[in-house]
């Protein structure tokens, strides 16, 4: 392999470990949800428990902590006789919210296309290697 190529193999992977990174977190399973719920202002943890289809309170837990630890999200905790925490998105997640927003409608304008677009292709491929 050449020098030129194994700069551009680096440089590449440079640019796309940081997205990879940050898209393994805030692209999983759980994460739009919470992120979605929280960003309508200040929520409790019950009302993300009922908010996010089929999420386990473990599961709710782990990823509010790493939501968290990610600065995504800030927990504040009221000293009241029955403890009361909230949950509330950062600046940053704001700014990702939006985003998150866009690519929302974008499938949501794209979903017929794609369901399009998989049964044709399934078809060809049930039809044999030859057929296409």
């Amino acid at each position: 392999m050449s020098r030129g190529h194994t700069d551009v193999a680096e440089a590449m992977r440079d640019e796309a470990c940081p997205v990879t990174e940050v898209l393994d977190r805030v692209a999983g399973k759980w994460s739009i949800g919470i992120l979605t719920a929280a960003a309508h202002g200040p929520v409790r943890f019950t009302e993300l428990e009922r908010a996010i289809n089929g999420i386990s309170r473990r599961m709710l837990t782990l990823n509010l902590r790493r939501l968290e630890r990610d600065g995504l999200l800030v927990r504040t905790v009221y000293p009241t006789v029955q403890p009361k925490v909230e949950y509330s998105l950062t600046p940053m997640a704001r700014e990702l919210h939006a985003s998150l927003i866009g690519l929302v409608g974008w499938a949501e304008r794209h979903r017929s296309a794609v369901i399009e677009a998989r049964a044709a292709y399934d078809t060809v491929a049930k039809q044999g290697p030859d057929a296409g």
